[in-house]
């Protein structure tokens, strides 16, 4: 049953154990993919890959290395490792950019040369972000989230529960994508990980800060 969006963000909660026995739809993860796939991301550069792990004996070994994860791994529909890009691939000059304003986004020449522009001072001054290769990555990943927040709540709105997950070893993580999925590690991190699936029991009670705790008004 499809749901209103504020009633999906009352319905979403962090799964920690998923039912095993019911399965999200070829249908239904596709839709949740392309929520991710339609998701903003600065400069629309959208620096990210979505790897879906369905693999039984991939999923073991990653809980080695995965702590936040025993109870999902095992048990969701679907478990994805979002990945970002690194600072190769989001400078300003790299050809990865150059790809998405021309073959992409299909810019014209003046266009083109004028995002360059803004981007270039976007990196060099306003956000300082050739400061080291670790802050470019933070960028990227920043935008990651946003595909990550579409993705629950949209999964939300399908009745589809989910969890997003931080809790695991970095460098065992990028081990683990480069030797056993053969991602190209130089190119791209692990920036979240996230579960799909249905409860097996229902949550406690949502609880957060008051309204008026978290705004400012300066009217």
């Amino acid at each position: 049953m499809e749901k209103k969006f504020l009633d999906a963000m009352m319905f979403r909660h962090a799964c920690k154990a998923f039912d095993a026995t019911r399965k999200i739809s070829e249908k239904d993860f596709n839709d949740i993919l392309e929520m991710g796939r339609l998701s903003p991301s600065s400069f629309g550069f959208e620096p990210w890959k979505f790897v879906i792990i369905q693999n039984s004996a991939l999923r073991e070994k990653m809980k080695a290395f995965t702590w936040g994860a025993q109870g999902q791994l095992p048990t969701a529909s679907h478990f994805m490792v979002i990945l970002a890009r690194k600072a190769p691939g989001v400078k300003y000059d790299s050809s990865y950019i150059q790809h998405m304003l021309h073959d992409v986004k299909q810019m014209p020449e003046e266009v083109v040369g004028m995002i360059n522009q803004f981007y270039e001072k976007f990196q060099k001054e306003d956000f300082k972000l050739l400061e080291s290769d670790r802050t470019l990555f933070d960028w990227a990943s920043k935008q990651t989230y946003l595909a990550l927040a579409n993705m629950m709540t949209g999964a939300a709105t399908k009745g589809i529960d989910s969890c997003p997950i931080e809790g695991f070893d970095v460098a065992k993580t990028e081990e683990f994508l480069k030797n056993e999925l053969g991602i190209d590690t130089d190119a791209f991190g692990a920036s979240v990980m996230v579960a799909f699936g249905y409860r097996k029991s229902e949550p406690r009670e949502k609880s957060r800060q008051d309204i008026k705790d978290i705004t400012a008004w300066y009217r």
